[in-house]
């Protein structure tokens, strides 16, 4: 079996594979698994990332049955279109709040500040923090729900001729509905992977549209219900004015940073390119950044790989898609950035003491910043198709040199190994706390519930975005 397994001292420029070495795993045994009622929380499906969709259902399920059976929002007097216009904004903004990038890294820097020396359970719960998605989801189901309410309360009121509604509010709360569900069916799971430049262009045209309706319809709304006060007075102490100016300013704050970059591209194979940055910003290990070709159409991120000591950033990108494919293809000059570097889950590592970092293909890349950066002791076990031929003598070199005992695993000679077993191998004789896995959805999910449900923390990315 090929690996590369060896120590080294110094820096050296290593043109070949040192060695070539069983790493013999088959004996390994898998401790037992967590009793039922531990590990059932463990599964896929009821991931944090799901939970905080539930429990935002949950919420806003318990507010419409107070507002049913004991709020009469919906009542012979009329409808409390101000409780329930509230109620969807809110959802909405909490949706959209929770994907800033300035709250993004807040979020992590809070969570990754619980110290190494805190018990590891309350550390294994923080570094879940990544799953904050559940909330932008939840929040956006549950306010394209509360909208639906909404646009039909005000029909119901027009229709009645109760006071208080219009028309043109009717005309265009009904178009904000329209734009909302369609932003809704195209982000679910399937849709996005299949269909991602569609979902994308969806998300981008149809949000802003949206978001100008809004406008629209807040200053008409609050017009029509401002009953006794004056325009002003009922503007300025409207909950949803402020909450869609907060909204406006979080969309907009992205745009305000955008760049045209020049880069410089290497292509070690016609399946790898690594694409270099240097245009004043230095990003920190575990961010990763947005660039484009077409900044009005298509945005992809990836993850930052920053050198210690020295200015900019690297990207790696291999053939994983249309764009990627054409970006290798036809190698640009420069392309577009936005917006900060943002926090990913490969931060949570400083929730641990020691980690190992899971990684096959182009996973790699998200692993180096932090492999060179050396804050955690860590090691890695990457499995690959022929290393050096894909990503280049350099890139290696540069990996062994950080991590010299790491297992590298070529899979064309030697087939895919266990990565399961391969992990618990290497997280029991490195002595590890977590183990962190960077690969395609099937793996990453194969290998953090094969650990957790054994009882070792283990992260992943969730694909949410």
């Amino acid at each position: 079996m090929e690996v590369i397994n060896k120590k080294i001292d110094k820096p050296v420029k290593l043109t070949h594979n040192p060695m070539d070495e069983y790493v013999d795993y088959e004996d390994v045994v898998l401790p037992p698994k967590q009793a039922y009622y531990k590990r059932i929380w463990k599964h896929p499906f009821l991931m944090q990332y799901n939970r905080l969709i539930a429990l935002i259902a949950i919420v806003n399920i318990s507010a419409l049955l107070y507002g049913i059976i004991s709020g009469n929002w919906w009542s012979s007097n009329g409808i409390a279109l101000k409780i329930i216009s509230n109620i969807t904004i809110i959802n909405i903004a909490s949706a959209i709040l929770i994907r800033q990038q300035y709250v993004v890294n807040l979020l992590f820097k809070i969570a990754t500040s619980v110290p190494v020396s805190w018990p590891l359970s309350i550390r294994w719960a923080a570094a879940k923090i990544y799953h904050f998605g559940g909330i932008h989801m939840g929040g956006n189901i549950a306010g394209t729900i509360w909208y639906a309410i909404f646009v039909g309360s005000l029909i119901y009121s027009w229709v009645n001729n109760l006071p208080g509604v219009s028309l043109l509010l009717v005309l265009v709360t009904s178009g904000v509905i329209a734009i909302l569900v369609l932003m809704v069916i195209m982000a679910l799971p399937k849709n996005r992977a299949k269909k991602h430049n569609r979902f994308e262009l969806t998300h981008r045209f149809g949000g802003w549209t949206a978001l100008l309706l809004f406008w629209v319809q807040t200053f008409v709304f609050i017009g029509l219900q401002k009953g006794t006060y004056s325009y002003s007075e009922a503007l300025t102490s409207s909950l949803g004015f402020w909450l869609l100016l907060l909204i406006t300013i979080s969309i907009a704050i992205p745009w305000m940073f955008l760049k045209k970059v020049a880069i410089q591209v290497t292509n070690p194979s016609s399946h790898v390119v690594l694409v270099n940055f240097n245009y004043g910003v230095t990003p920190f290990a575990g961010s990763s950044t947005a660039i484009s070709r077409d900044p009005l159409r298509e945005w992809h991120s990836f993850a930052n790989v920053p050198s210690p000591g020295k200015e900019g950033f690297r990207l790696t990108i291999s053939r994983a898609g249309d764009w990627t494919g054409v970006l290798i293809d036809d190698l640009p000059s420069y392309v577009w950035v936005k917006g900060i570097p943002t926090a990913g889950v490969g931060n949570i590592e400083k929730l641990f003491k020691r980690v190992i970092w899971i990684a096959t293909g182009s996973g790699i890349g998200p692993c180096i910043p932090h492999l060179l950066s050396n804050e955690v002791p860590s090691l890695l076990v990457w499995a690959t198709r022929n290393p050096r031929k894909t990503y280049g003598d350099d890139l290696v070199d540069e990996i062994l040199e950080a991590q010299p005992n790491a297992i590298i695993w070529n899979t064309d000679s030697h087939g895919k190994p266990d990565m399961v077993k391969l992990a618990y191998k290497a997280y029991k004789e490195f002595d590890a706390e977590a183990v962190i896995c960077i690969s395609n959805k099937k793996l990453t999910w194969q290998v953090v519930h094969g650990m957790e449900i054994h009882g070792i923390p283990a992260y992943g990315a969730i694909w949410d975005s």
